[in-house]
């Protein structure tokens, strides 16, 4: 079987127009997550050579998905820190994460530091369930003008997670695969969406992109 030779930082660049700054923070980061995938499974081990395709571009897709001029962006079970630090090292100038395993969130902070966005990003070690809207909101200036969530649970749990902490002009993103479809069937008994955008991925043929805004409970 051939496989599609990896994409490098510059191809990232060229696909994404994205700063030399940016690249510079994500460039330290790639080589963090390589460095403690050895000791967390911060990715999948199979994917790691095909990191800045399979993870770092999977995730900036996110950023023109947004609302122009979104600078509060609230990531849900964050993980290695994808989609979220890709985010906050493209410019998004308040991001909080959420994430409970204490060695993962321990990564994220010290990979923001390192990266030049500790002043921007924020990590929340606690359960989704745990997390106080009201103080969310206060510390990050405002309800999250978008919450994302990457391979965490499949809507019909993951809505009702991101939907108590939104706010009512909240865009949701969530990168599905190819049953995208049958998880909006299900969701769709249990909450009425008012704006719904099922979106294709760049990065692989068969995913979907969940674009959603104006959720409440059927």
């Amino acid at each position: 079987m051939r496989h599609n030779p990896a994409m490098t930082p510059q191809e990232f660049q060229t696909a994404t127009g994205c700063s030399d700054q940016a690249l510079e923070r994500l460039a330290i980061y790639a080589a963090l997550v390589a460095k403690w995938q050895k000791a967390i499974n911060l990715v999948a081990p199979n994917t790691l050579p095909q990191l800045w395709q399979r993870h770092v571009l999977d995730s900036a897709q996110l950023l023109p998905l947004a609302p122009e001029g979104t600078t509060r962006w609230l990531d849900l079970g964050s993980g290695g820190g994808f989609p979220g630090l890709v985010i906050a090292a493209l410019g998004v100038e308040t991001m909080h994460l959420v994430e409970s395993d204490q060695r993962k969130a321990t990564f994220l902070r010290e990979a923001a530091r390192a990266m030049g966005l500790g002043a921007h990003v924020t990590v929340h070690m606690k359960r989704i369930e745990a997390v106080e809207p009201a103080a969310l909101h206060e510390a990050m200036g405002g309800a999250p003008q978008v919450i994302s969530a990457r391979a965490l649970a499949a809507l019909k749990e993951l809505i009702p997670l991101a939907h108590r902490l939104a706010g009512p002009d909240t865009v949701y993103l969530f990168p599905k695969g190819r049953q995208a479809g049958d998880e909006l069937t299900e969701a769709r008994r249990y909450w009425t969406i008012q704006t719904l955008d099922l979106l294709p991925s760049q990065t692989e043929a068969q995913a979907r992109i969940v674009r959603m805004r104006g959720l409440e409970a059927a």
